[in-house]
């Protein structure tokens, strides 16, 4: 009697081991600790929520524009970049002042350029811990309070030794607004053209600082440290902009977003990070290119003077084309980059780099050079956001913050001790020096870019 009600019902009962089986399964292939019970006659059969998703489940990409309070977010990351790039910009402006007002020899007022690296490295270091306990909002709260404190103090013109010390404030600000917004926005859809902006605003305020200090110093007859009071005016509304915008985005809601990437990793990520082979590469590639960019950007005015024998202002112009050109490569070259990948276009740019470069160096002819100086600005300008989309794409979301926060602190020591190092031999050799060490280092730059790892298509 039961081998024929077997036979009789063998199709409902492979159904239901059939059910059974996918049951179990599921339960292994997204074991969700939050279930609910379901009254089928068996007390222990349970149904994953609905409301919660699996473990494994991707978040959708954020844009510039979704969710709306990025639209914020972004305008006041932009404003931050700004100040960077004028807090940057600004100091090779005001050296002659600075000079004249403390009594200083070029060697010791040239210290100015290399305190910041401090704040830099202390960045690096904390970016991920400071990520992990307060958020995007702890970042948006520190970073323009280092800036407020930084420039209340040049405001008031110190004895030399505390405006030296104090650059290491601004120093971590940016050091933790590079690390964040960059990583931030290299998640984003469409996030080459989204940097491209963003590191053109830098751009921008290096060239609008000189125009704004040049002006007050020289045609007001304003004190240098007047210009500070214009920025501590930016500061302020990038402090309440920024503390405004990123409010919700606490410690509590990063780890949230990230709780799915590693489980143990604890926050900081920075060994993992330093562990990886693209980070050094990265790191390697920011420390040869910024000291291109700000060395360039620093002593093209001095040789057009020197070298070129141009007048002080067609000097001056000569410079605000590079800053110029750099911002406008920063913004529109994005779009090219979005196209047709970073490694191609970063390979395309950089061969351009070096025919301009050797343009500059080899026709000794002002207008050529004033041209070929600009358009290097234009070609050198996406590098940058390039390296960080690149670097994105190579190593897990976890550790973005602090490889680009360590990346960019030893690109920094790029950007302090190249221009140093140009000023010590353009004082034996003449300012002639420039044009090999430039035309080496964007050497140095293609042979790291070509050094990278191929990005995997993702299925």
């Amino acid at each position: 009697m039961s081998q024929t009600a077997t036979i009789t019902h063998g199709a409902s009962a492979i159904e239901l081991a059939s059910v059974e089986l996918h049951h179990s399964g599921s339960q292994r292939d997204n074991p969700n600790p939050k279930a609910t019970a379901v009254d089928d006659g068996s007390p222990s059969a349970t149904v994953a929520d609905p409301s919660e998703p699996p473990p494994n489940a991707h978040r959708e990409v954020e844009r510039w524009n979704k969710p709306k309070g990025n639209i914020g977010r972004l305008a006041f990351a932009f404003l931050s970049f700004i100040i960077a790039g004028m807090n940057d910009g600004a100091v090779g402006a005001l050296i002659p002042y600075l000079e004249e007002f403390y009594q200083l020899s070029y060697t010791i007022v040239s210290l100015i350029f290399l305190t910041p690296f401090a704040g830099y490295s202390i960045a690096a270091f904390t970016n991920a811990r400071i990520h992990m306990s307060l958020g995007q909002r702890g970042v948006a709260f520190i970073a323009p309070l280092c800036h407020v404190l930084t420039y209340v103090v040049l405001a008031v013109h110190p004895p030399w030794p505390a405006l030296v010390v104090i650059n290491m404030i601004s120093g971590f600000g940016n050091g933790l607004t590079d690390a964040c917004f960059c990583s931030w926005v290299g998640a984003m859809d469409k996030a080459n053209t989204i940097q491209g902006f963003m590191h053109s605003c830098y751009s921008l305020g290096a060239l609008l600082a000189p125009l704004i200090a040049t002006s007050m110093v020289v045609k007001a007859q304003l004190p240098w440290y007047t210009f500070y009071y214009v920025m501590i005016g930016i500061s302020v509304l990038e402090w309440v902009g920024l503390a405004i915008t990123f409010w919700h985005k606490t410690g509590a809601v990063y780890r949230d977003e990230h709780k799915n990437e590693s489980e143990s990793s604890e926050g900081a990520g920075t060994r993992e990070a330093l562990k990886s082979k693209v980070t050094w590469l990265c790191s390697l590639f920011f420390f040869a290119y910024m000291g291109v960019e700000v060395g360039l950007g620093g002593w093209v005015v001095t040789f057009m003077l020197r070298v070129r024998n141009a007048s002080a202002y067609a000097s001056g112009i000569s410079g605000t084309g590079f800053w110029a050109g750099m911002a406008a490569g920063r913004a529109s070259l994005g779009f090219v980059t979005e196209r047709f990948g970073e490694r191609l276009c970063v390979i395309v740019y950089l061969a351009l780099s070096i025919g301009l470069q050797l343009l500059f160096w080899l026709v000794p002819q002002f207008i050529v050079s004033a041209v070929a100086v600009a358009f290097l600005g234009f070609f050198l300008g996406p590098l940058f956001p390039g390296a960080v989309m690149v670097t994105a794409k190579l190593l897990p979301k976890r550790i973005h913050v602090s490889a680009i926060g360590f990346a960019m602190a030893l690109g920094g020591t790029g950007g302090t001790v190249f221009p140093f190092a140009i000023g010590a031999l353009a004082s034996y050799k003449g300012v002639a020096v420039l044009q090999p060490i430039i035309l080496a280092l964007i050497v140095v730059v293609a042979l790291v870019w070509l050094s990278f790892p191929r990005i995997k298509k993702r299925e």
